[in-house]
């Protein structure tokens, strides 16, 4: 058994990977034919920023379709062969299942759909200021995706509880929702702000996704293992054209999209109080701006040269490549950590 649930997503993983690297030729070309093109701040309230990042004003965005769309397209060929269909050798990969991959499935589109309408205003310069979607109104939509989960998890699936490493179930009652609401939120735009150089939201989260992974393959969770390999096998092919320099990049319809699966993943496997440590690099960047926003707010001056994280260091003269791999680095070592915690917890 053991063997053919490593086979299942082995293979899909690997199929996941080379679907996503044969359609990027034909996806980028439809992309620069229609010239969907990222817009780069330039209005003065980021002048650092806007320097270092103007060569980069109008490479394609809306990359993520690439990763969900690979998902999408996989599960249901799989799903329909095997129960419409009904041929045999395609029941041992079909990975659809209502108890482990329907809920991370809808919150992924629901999130995903948001995010490319934003992404579609802000490339023809529409929405508020030109800019795509208002930010209050971006995080109404996150949040009735995100109550939309949290009503799936207290009463479809009964969870009312967390997992505290080395102390247990903590019960929270009816306080689960609001709380399962701001981690998928805080999670989800904290994703979005790592996506600012050429590599870095595609490499940590594919890392943070492989931890994930192993803790649901490790607990028993197969279909949903599956589901997170298809996503690492794509992402990873998603990173064949996105690292430095970048042929295209996440946009909102990635970043947000996989953030907030990423959350799901980790309520999913009853973990949810190892993805700050999982998601380390998520964590610092989203701290980094808040830390910044605050300090010119009140303080009115800036703590970093420019925010998030990689901002500054890229302001402080580091190789856009360099900040890059090492942030890989720190994801690859926090998420070692992260899936010895739960264990060990």
């Amino acid at each position: 058994m053991g063997f053919s649930v490593l086979t299942k997503i082995f293979a899909l993983t690997s199929l996941g990977f080379i679907f996503a690297l044969a359609v990027t030729p034909l996806f980028t070309r439809f992309l620069y034919r229609n010239k969907l093109g990222k817009q780069i701040r330039n209005d003065g309230s980021t002048p650092l920023f806007t320097e270092m990042h103007k060569h980069k004003a109008g490479t394609p965005t809306m990359g993520g379709i690439l990763v969900w769309g690979t998902l999408v397209i996989l599960m249901f060929v799989f799903w329909f062969f095997d129960r419409v269909l009904h041929v045999d050798v395609f029941n041992d990969f079909d990975f659809y299942s209502r108890k482990e991959t329907l809920l991370p499935l809808g919150a992924l589109l629901g999130a995903s759909l948001v995010g490319l309408i934003d992404d579609w205003l802000d490339i023809n310069h529409r929405g508020h200021n030109g800019r795509g979607l208002r930010f209050r109104f971006k995080l109404v939509l996150y949040s009735i995706v995100a109550a939309i989960g949290a009503w799936w998890f207290y009463f479809k699936l009964g969870f009312d509880f967390v997992h505290i490493p080395f102390a247990g179930n903590l019960h929270l009652g009816w306080l689960f929702i609001p709380f399962f609401i701001f981690v998928v939120i805080a999670t989800s735009f904290s994703v979005n702000q790592t996506d600012g150089l050429d590599g870095l939201a595609g490499g940590t989260l594919m890392i943070s996704f492989f931890a994930f992974g192993l803790i649901a393959f490790l607990q028993g969770k197969h279909d949903l293992a599956t589901f997170i390999g298809v996503i690492c096998g794509s992402l990873l092919a998603f990173l064949w054209f996105n690292v430095f320099p970048a042929r295209f990049i996440m946009g909102d319809t990635g970043s947000m999209g996989l953030g907030v699966l990423l959350a799901i993943v980790a309520f999913l496997t009853n973990s949810v109080f190892i993805l700050p440590v999982v998601g380390f690099v998520f964590l610092m960047e989203a701290v980094s701006t808040i830390i910044q926003l605050f300090s010119k707010k009140f303080l009115k001056k800036k703590v970093f040269l420019s925010a998030p994280l990689h901002h500054h260091f890229e302001a402080l003269g580091w190789p856009e490549a360099k900040v890059t791999m090492r942030f890989w680095i720190i994801a690859a070592v926090t998420s070692i950590m992260g899936v010895v915690i739960y264990f060990l917890g």
